[in-house]
C-alpha cells in the first residue's frame, strides 16, 4: 500500500511512500481508511513546526480519519469486520494519575496517531481496539471523517464552558477548529459571531457566513462598535479563543463581559496579557484539549440529529496523490477542512 509520510525534519517533505500493510497487535484493530481530514497539526507538520520535532520521519501521517475493519487482533472481542470506526487519536498510557480518573487526553505520557505512530494517510491503519468508537450507519462517511475535530469542538462548548440557549458568542479564528466550534455553540441556542482577520476574507469568513454566523474582519471593523451594538454594551458572554495565536487571548479579554468567559480551544504559545482587569471583572479563563469517548459520543448523537452541518463544512476538492496543493491551500486560508478520499492510496 503507500501512504503519505514525513519524509524529512524541514518544511515541505511529504512524499508518497509504499509500505507493507500493518498487521494488528493482540489488542489492536487493523482499518481500511475511507476518508481523511487535515486539520492544523498536519500543517504544522507539513511546515515542521518546534512542536512537532520529536516526530522520527519517516512517519506517515493523518489522525482525523474513519475506515472499516478488516481484521482482529487476537484479544480483541469489541468489534467485527465490516464495522465502521473512528479513533481518539491521543492515547493514554493507563497508568498515569489522569489515565486512572479517566482523562488520557491529558495524560503524562500522552502519544499521538499520526506523529508518535504512523498516521491514516494510508490505506490501511493499525489502531488500539481501545482507543476506536463505532460510527452510526446513518452517518454519512465523509462527515464521520470529521468526528475527531468536531469532538475537541463539543467538549470545549457542552464540558468546558457555560454556553446556553440566548447567549451572545464570539469564536475568534474561522479556521476548522473555530467554525466547529461556531456550530456547536449554536447547537446549544447561543447568537454566534466569528472574527477573523483580512487572508479569511478569501474562504473562511464566507464559509462562515454560508454556515449561518455572521463573519467579522477585525482589520476592518470597529469591534468596540460592533461590540456595542450585538451586545446591548455588555460584551459577549463566552469567547472562545481558536486562533493559536497570542493576539486572540488580548482580543478575548477585551470582548468578554464582565463575569463571562475565555475559553482557550487553539494553543497560543506566549502570550502577554493584563491579568489584573480579568480578575477585578471575575472573567472566568478555562481551556479545553482535546476530547474523551463522551465527546465522540455527544458528536454523533449531534449528526444523527441534523444539528451540525459538516456537507458545508467540509472540502472535498483536493487529492491525495498532490497533496502539496491542499497543505499550501490551506496555509494560505483558501480552504479551511479539506477531506481525503484514502481509498485511491489502496489502488
Amino acid at each position: 500500500m503507500r501512504g503519505l509520510a514525513k519524509t524529512k525534519r524541514e518544511s515541505g517533505s511529504m512524499e508518497l511512500v509504499d509500505v507493507e500493510r500493518p498487521a494488528p497487535a493482540p489488542d489492536e484493530v487493523l482499518i481500511e481508511v475511507d476518508y481523511a481530514g487535515l486539520c492544523g497539526s498536519d500543517a504544522g507538520i507539513y511546515e515542521f513546526k518546534s512542536a512537532f520535532e520529536r516526530m522520527n520521519p519517516p512517519t506517515i501521517i493523518g489522525h482525523e480519519y474513519t475506515g472499516r475493519v478488516v481484521e482482529l487482533g487476537s484479544s480483541v472481542t469489541r468489534f467485527s469486520p465490516g464495522e465502521r470506526v473512528v479513533e481518539r487519536p491521543i492515547r493514554g498510557c493507563d497508568e498515569c494519575y489522569q489515565c486512572q480518573i479517566g482523562m488520557e487526553n491529558i495524560c503524562d505520557n500522552i502519544e499521538l496517531t499520526g506523529i508518535d505512530h504512523d498516521g491514516a494517510y494510508a490505506g490501511y491503519i493499525a489502531a488500539p481496539a481501545d482507543s476506536l468508537q463505532s460510527v452510526p450507519d446513518g452517518v454519512d462517511p465523509r462527515h464521520a471523517a470529521l468526528a475527531e475535530p468536531t469532538a475537541v469542538c463539543t467538549r470545549a462548548v457542552i464540558e468546558n464552558s457555560r454556553v446556553g440557549a440566548g447567549d451572545r458568542v464570539l469564536v475568534a479564528g474561522p479556521g476548522p477548529i473555530g467554525l466547529l466550534t461556531a456550530q456547536v455553540a449554536d447547537a446549544q441556542g447561543a447568537s454566534v459571531t466569528v472574527a477573523g482577520i483580512s487572508p479569511d476574507t478569501t474562504y473562511r469568513l464566507p464559509l462562515a457566513e454560508k454556515l449561518g454566523y455572521t463573519g467579522v474582519n477585525i482589520e476592518e471593523t470597529d469591534l468596540a462598535e460592533y461590540r456595542e451594538e450585538v451586545t446591548d454594551g455588555i460584551g459577549y458572554d463566552v469567547v472562545f479563543d481558536t486562533t493559536g495565536h497570542p493576539s486572540g487571548l488580548s482580543m478575548a479579554a477585551e470582548e468578554v463581559r464582565k463575569g463571562g468567559q475565555i475559553v482557550l480551544v487553539g494553543q497560543p504559545g506566549e502570550a502577554t496579557l493584563d491579568y489584573t482587569p480579568l480578575v477585578r471583572a471575575e472573567v472566568d479563563l478555562q481551556c479545553s484539549y482535546s476530547a474523551l469517548y463522551q465527546d465522540f459520543h455527544r458528536v454523533f448523537r449531534q449528526m444523527e440529529d441534523g444539528e451540525l452541518d459538516h456537507e458545508t463544512f467540509l472540502d472535498d476538492r483536493f487529492s491525495l496523490l498532490e497533496s502539496e496543493a491542499a497543505f499550501e491551500a490551506f496555509l494560505g486560508g483558501e480552504t479551511c477542512k479539506p477531506v481525503f478520499d484514502v481509498s485511491v492510496l489502496r489502488e
